[in-house]
């Protein structure tokens, strides 16, 4: 066999930023184009904004009407916070919607004794709104000190390209459970969308409508329109009348009653539900998962730089836009969404797949999520999607994003046993840990820790659940305490360190600069 010549060894300098994207996160497609697009993004964020109403609402005391007029609010804010970190905070091309880490303190609130013993459903749904609301209200205050103080951004200098890979990852592959899980309850229906998804936003990508890859650009609302149609033939055929009431659940497109139970026009507004009520053990328990949500948001904003192909976000730019998420928590509990916020993942894998990082992409799907939210009907039309399709959609959109994660291996140096044990022991305890939280909690219906002291039992229970808050901890621990000295450019530290100050890369002014010339009130650091 010849000898491989070095020159003829495939050799892929690190980047610093993506290539090969049609729009970055300053450049802009046409109107048309555009608003397409944006009207993509809002159908991909639907999934999350009916998934945790309708696991929630019900164990609330709540009923169809309530369940659609929360999808409405969540969908409402969603839009009003985006708009917000779009413009004023990161100014990355992300989605602030709802987020599942809050589930853990609000079961803990819905279970509380004093609400639960409350007979009259529509009372206790209120009343258990108006605490979680309180809660909320009280720990977005965490996220709100550490961004504005730029405590956050002190953190952040404990983070190297290796620290970042297990987070990062785990952000997308941490959310497995939500991926083909949810797509085999309804099989027939789930697997068709991931097929014909990948089908065409891969293998038929080249394919050009008058110089525009129609297919790879626009596959999600193709194929979204196309298995919906299907799925309500199947469902209009009585495919499902004598099957179980999960399947029918899952497979059916006029199950969730949320098009029945929406109002026409409808416009959430703070304090709709009323006067928040404040328990301190309730909000020291969401404070945790504020914590949580914290780190996530970390990560997918490394995720959304990259897939925007824009350079990692200065520490200070970080910090930034974590107080507009805490202040995105705020408006949660003013306008009671029944969850806090997060960067919504699947909606930064979508920056992957179609190619588009475009800022004003996102700000106009902002505006279709308030547009849509006060007519009730027109979004409960859209909303009442079956399931299978968005995990299907999952299934690719947070492969794309765990990938993202493993690239920042590209600056570090993977032949160094060092690298290799932290990289590997802190992504399989952050899987594993999580994993076996959620399995004690299944089988004894109570978190692993049950101790008397609530607060603390979501403190430990909600951390973790998190499988990117674990690999965090581990990562982060491991990485700036095993033989630190020898080891600053095998963690990435020299490519890493320009990109720490906003000032330190001419790029992070075209990036991160706030518009209307706000930097003259607020210098970045």
């Amino acid at each position: 066999m010849a000898e491989v010549k070095p020159e003829d060894m495939v050799h892929h300098p690190p980047m610093d930023q993506l290539q090969g994207f049609e729009y970055c996160i300053d450049s802009n497609p046409s109107w048309g184009e555009a608003i397409a697009l944006g009207f993509q993004h809002y159908i991909l964020s639907l999934g999350t904004a009916v998934m945790i109403p309708t696991m929630l609402v019900p164990l609330m005391g709540g009923n169809d009407h309530d369940k659609a007029r929360v999808v409405q609010t969540l969908l409402f804010v969603t839009g009003i916070k985006t708009l917000l970190q779009t413009l004023f905070g990161t100014r990355l091309p992300t989605i602030i919607g709802g987020s599942y880490a809050f589930v853990v303190p609000i079961l803990s609130i819905i279970r509380d004794p004093s609400l639960a013993q409350i007979a009259d459903g529509h009372t206790r749904f209120v009343q258990t709104m108006r605490a979680i609301q309180g809660s909320l209200i009280v720990s977005s205050s965490i996220q709100i000190i550490l961004g504005y103080s730029q405590l956050w951004a002190i953190c952040s200098r404990f983070f190297s390209p290796l620290g970042m890979v297990p987070v990062v990852a785990l952000v997308g592959l941490g959310l497995f459970e939500r991926g083909f899980p949810v797509v085999g309850r309804c099989v027939e229906i789930g697997l068709p969308m991931l097929i014909l998804f990948v089908a065409l936003s891969q293998y038929l990508k080249h394919v050009n409508v008058r110089h525009v890859p129609v297919l790879e650009r626009f596959s999600l609302l193709i194929c979204v329109a196309l298995v919906w149609v299907y799925a309500h033939i199947l469902t209009a055929s009585g495919a499902y009348k004598h099957t179980a009431l999960l399947t029918q659940f899952s497979c059916r497109t006029d199950r969730a009653n949320l098009i029945s139970s929406a109002l026409w026009i409808s416009i959430p507004f703070p304090l709709q539900w009323g006067a928040p009520t404040f328990s301190a053990n309730h909000a020291f328990g969401m404070m945790a998962a504020v914590v949580v949500s914290l780190i996530e948001t970390t990560g997918a904003f490394m995720a959304a730089a990259r897939l925007a192909s824009a350079t990692p976000p200065p520490a200070y730019v970080l910090s930034r836009g974590i107080g507009w998420q805490g202040i995105g928590t705020l408006l949660d509990g003013l306008f009671g969404t029944g969850t806090g916020s997060t960067v919504s993942v699947e909606n930064v894998g979508l920056l992957g797949s179609t190619r588009v990082g475009s800022r004003r992409v996102i700000q106009i799907s902002a505006g279709f999520m308030i547009f849509f939210s006060m007519l009730g009907k027109f979004g409960a039309l859209f909303a009442s999607i079956p399931f299978p399709i968005f995990a299907a959609i999952y299934c690719v959109m947070f492969g794309i994003v765990a990938a993202v994660g493993l690239s920042f291996l590209q600056f570090t140096n993977m032949n160094s046993m060092r690298n290799l044990f932290i990289v590997g022991v802190s992504l399989f305890l952050g899987l594993s840990i999580p994993e076996y939280f959620s399995r004690y909690t299944t089988s004894a219906q109570q978190g692993p820790a049950h101790t008397k002291a609530g607060w603390f039992n979501d403190y430990i229970n909600s951390v973790f659940s998190s499988p990117p808050t674990v690999a965090l901890i581990v990562a982060v621990l491991l990485d700036n305490t095993l033989d630190i000295r020898e080891a600053a450019r095998d963690r990435g530290m020299p490519w890493w360190a320009r990109f720490r100050t906003f000032r330190g890369d001419s790029r992070n002014e075209e990036f991160y600069t706030l518009p209307f010339n706000l930097n003259r009130f607020f210098p970045p650091s």
